[in-house]
């Protein structure tokens, strides 16, 4: 019997030691025992992890400890340790304090212990921690509390959810800013009432929560109509919303007002139109800055060589004819590149003051010849007139190019009228014109005359309803780029069928102050007192030696270097070189840096720097007078006189 007695004591102290173990194994959960009164008489590894007391720490306290002091102000661990003795347990959640005193979220469990006469002996308390639970729900809560917020406060969007058959179940501000119901008004209607009629006798509605049950989404663009009647253009998204399971429980919408963006985006087409033109323009002067100097160097060795050779042959009409032709031609070579830099602002238009009738009168017949014989020509001037300011190539260029328009204009035949007046104009009374005095040069053609489109396009750069191979279309914006740079205005009026009328406003030019006589005769005796020894410098040896050619012409001793250095030697070594005439295009060293270094050696020599770029790049000496290629006799010897008696302005 004894031995029965303690092989049952034996088993059950095993069993305690494998509960034991199994309890604190648990670190999930603390686990430990109460006492009747809440006094704790086990300890877990659970409980440890969770509340961070040891066992020696927390066995003998009252559990109360781990609660908040209002929850023990409340009486709540009493509480919780009642009902579970009456109901036979307590479940709850709440606050709990760790050892540090720091807060947790806990759900706890309290069973009461009885033993075989139903007598309670103490509690089975069972705790977990559920902090990031708890913490995830209110960061869900406040989410969701956000989201609501959001959807409500958003004006821009008209955000709303439909139920699967399209009827109105939300509505936030946006939509009723967007659409102008309420949500009184709308909640319950179905959507198909912010459609057009015609969309609607399309069954656009039906077709847009049928894809978008279909195909899950839906998107278009298109009329929607307001409260009162007025449509607007939208920006309309339908999204199917499904259950897990994945039954459809409805859809949701979001619409947003477009109808000032297809504005913007149509001024912004408009814009990238410009621009688009304009970046023609800049390539226009990329092409034509890059060639400039080439060509005005190939042209500087034509017309120089045929100036020279006209004045060395027998006089011969039929020589001459050809002689003046070529030179002509290699004349409007020159005034074309200038032309097209000034239209592409590589080169500042050269303002002077031009007698209009004595301009208009001298191309008369150029302008009869070019427009053919079908095409009466008048001219229609007062008697006096004021000068103008202008460029006189550029003006007559344009002058004869409107008088080509109004010849394409008129096919079968008809007039072309050139007339000029005198106008005082006031503030405000011309539209971009400042007050002040002008001459409207006007060109009026009997032709068939321009709608109104084109009439609006007429003078945007490569702008032509001519056919291809007829006309760049850079005509009128040249005319229209002219006047811009001469302070004045061009004004276009025409119709179909009604001939057109272009009118050039150009401003007065201020009466210029004479130089005395006395000075202009001392300046003349001077260049010619004797010839100068001059340097030329060119690495082109066919620029250099017409050049050379021009300068013995004047009567002047010339001296020959083809680059920088060579010249440089010349200048250290020859102390009676009277001026130096550089090429600026040179390699190794450019005719501004040549200058520099020789100033050094010299500081009065007089150097003239020849280019036949546009513009001098940034970092050239501004103080060296200019002579831009191609250059004539008359021009070499200006600017020679000028540099010798200290002038450094740059011949036109």
């Amino acid at each position: 019997m004894n031995d029965i007695v303690r092989l049952h004591g034996r088993q059950s102290t095993m069993i305690e030691a494998r509960y034991r173990m199994l309890v604190d194994a648990i670190t999930d959960y603390a686990i430990y025992m109460l006492d009747p009164g809440g006094y704790i008489t086990s300890w877990n590894t659970g409980a440890q992890r969770c509340k961070g007391y040891t066992e020696d720490e927390i066995l003998g306290e009252h559990y109360s400890v781990f609660y908040c002091e209002e929850d023990r102000a409340a009486g709540l661990p009493e509480i919780a340790l009642q009902t579970a003795a009456i109901a036979g347990r307590f479940e709850a959640e709440g606050w709990r304090l760790r050892k540090d005193r720091t807060k947790f979220w806990a759900h706890v469990l309290v069973d009461p212990i009885f033993n075989d006469q139903h007598e309670l002996i103490g509690f089975a308390k069972v705790a977990r921690d559920l902090t990031e639970r708890k913490l995830a729900e209110a960061e869900l809560a406040s989410s969701e509390a956000q989201f609501q917020l959001i959807v409500q406060s958003v004006t821009d969007y008209a955000i709303y959810v439909l139920n699967p058959h399209g009827y109105v179940t939300t509505w936030n501000a946006g939509a009723e800013r967007i659409n102008g119901y309420t949500s009184d008004e709308i909640i319950g209607e179905n959507f198909s009432r912010f459609f057009t009629a015609d969309d609607l006798a399309s069954g656009e509605n039906t077709h847009a929560l049928a894809t978008a049950t279909r195909d899950g989404r839906f998107e278009k663009e298109g009329w929607q109509v307001r409260k009162n009647g007025t449509r607007y253009w939208a920006n309309v998204i339908i999204d199917a919303m499904h259950e897990d399971t994945g039954t459809l429980v409805g859809f949701a919408k979001v619409t947003r007002d477009i109808t000032e963006k297809i504005a913007a985006q149509t001024a912004l087409d408009v814009k990238q139109n410009e621009l688009f033109q304009s970046q023609k323009l800049e390539i226009v002067g990329q092409l034509t800055g890059g060639f400039a100097h080439d060509f005005n160097n190939l042209l500087m060795v034509m017309l120089g060589s045929l100036e020279m050779l006209e004045n060395r042959i027998p006089p011969s009409p039929e020589v001459t004819q050809l002689l003046d032709n070529a030179i002509q031609s290699g004349k409007r070579g020159t005034a074309l590149i200038e032309r097209m830099l000034a239209f592409s602002r590589q080169e500042q238009t050269h303002l002077e003051a031009i007698d209009a009738i004595t301009l208009v009168n001298g191309m008369a017949d150029l302008m009869a010849r070019s427009i053919g014989p079908m095409i009466r020509l008048e001219i229609k001037f007062p008697t006096d007139l004021p000068n103008v300011r202008s460029d006189t190539n550029q003006l007559s260029s344009a002058l004869l190019n409107l008088a080509v328009n109004a010849r394409d204009a008129m096919p079968n035949g008809g007039s072309l009228i050139i007339a000029a007046d005198e106008h005082q104009v006031r503030e405000g009374e011309q539209p971009g014109l400042p007050e002040g005095n002008y001459v409207c040069l006007s060109v009026c053609d009997s032709g068939s005359g321009m709608s109104a489109e084109t009439l609006a396009s007429a003078t945007q750069p490569f702008f032509t309803t001519k056919l291809a191979g007829k006309g760049t279309g850079l005509g009128l914006a040249m005319v229209a780029t002219l006047l811009e740079h001469s302070g004045g205005k061009l004004v276009l009026r025409s119709a179909t069928g009604a001939g057109t009328v272009v009118e050039l406003w150009l401003p007065v030019a201020e009466p210029e102050v004479e130089a005395p006589s006395a000075a202009i005769e001392n300046c003349e005796s001077d260049a010619s007192l004797r010839g100068y020894r001059i340097l030329a410098v060119d690495d082109d040896e066919l620029v250099l030696r017409n050049t050379v050619l021009m300068l013995k012409a004047l009567g002047h001793i010339v001296m020959t270097a083809t680059s920088g250095e060579e010249a440089l030697y010349l200048v250290g070594n020859d102390s009676h070189i009277d001026l130096v005439l550089t090429d600026y295009a040179m390699p190794l060293m450019n005719g501004s840096e040549f200058a520099d270094i020789a100033w050094n050696i010299r500081p009065s020599l007089p150097i003239v720097l020849a280019t036949g770029y546009s513009k001098l790049p940034f970092g050239a000496n501004p103080a060296l007078p200019l002579i831009p290629k191609p250059f004539s006799q008359q021009q070499l010897s200006e600017v020679i006189d000028r540099s010798q008696r200290k002038e450094s302005q740059p011949v036109a």
